[in-house]
């Protein structure tokens, strides 16, 4: 996300401060800090149009017009300590996630080791590598995942793959359903519970997964 504060050109360019964003199955994530580039005032639009080209589906602008006539003006002001919907002046034009994304504390962004989009940085951690969530819930969750049949012992549980969260929309191509979800018990109830369930059907596969409210526990559908 490209963010102005003046239309005032200095020795002919704009400082331009690009904001990282990530699109996550959760939302969007504006990431912290911003790299400031300078752009040259009279190629503007096309720098944005090479920027931020129209066929990416996550590509949205302010209106060339308005542009014209905030640099006809010569706008300028302070720049906030924080971006925010408050004081983004085309508000209107950001898409409705953006908008709910300015209104959270910014996320530090990593690239992940697979794909290289940016998503949000220990969300998902699978061998040490940082993943989005597209590719961990493929990786982890897919025919090669730590699919288990029976009940866990107790070393098991340390073993477990850990996530932030499990993405329900993303496990329906995967062939896997969650069955269970569990938070806000002591660890040890929580595992009986899961072996509970994991014993009823002893001879199909599922897996346990630590997430930061418990574990939920899926099974190949």
């Amino acid at each position: 996300m490209a963010v102005v504060n003046a239309m005032l050109p200095t020795n002919g360019t704009i400082a331009a401060r690009l904001i990282p964003l990530a699109w996550t199955p959760l939302g969007t994530a504006v990431g912290e800090g911003a790299q400031v580039v300078h752009v040259p005032f009279e190629g503007l639009l096309d720098w944005i149009d090479r920027t931020f080209p129209p066929e990416d589906e996550h590509s949205f602008g302010g209106s060339p017009r308005d542009l014209e006539l905030l640099a006809r003006i010569g706008w300028n002001a302070p720049l906030p300590e924080a971006i925010g919907a408050g004081n983004v002046l085309n508000v209107e034009d950001l898409p409705e996630d953006v908008v709910a994304a300015l209104a959270q504390p910014p996320e530090v962004l990593v690239q992940c080791a697979a794909c290289r989009r940016l998503c949000v940085r220990d969300h998902f951690v699978w061998k040490e590598k940082q993943l989005c969530a597209w590719d961990f819930h493929t990786q982890v969750f897919g025919k090669r995942g730590p699919w288990h049949e029976g009940v866990y012992e107790e070393r098991h549980f340390e073993t477990l793959p850990t996530c932030a969260y499990v993405a329900v929309g993303l496990l329906g191509e995967l062939g896997v359903e969650p069955i269970l979800r569990l938070g806000a018990l002591p660890e040890s109830v929580e595992r009986k519970i899961v072996n509970d369930v994991l014993a009823a059907e002893p001879g199909r596969p599922h897996m346990a997964v630590r997430t930061d409210g418990g574990f939920t526990v899926l099974r190949e559908a």
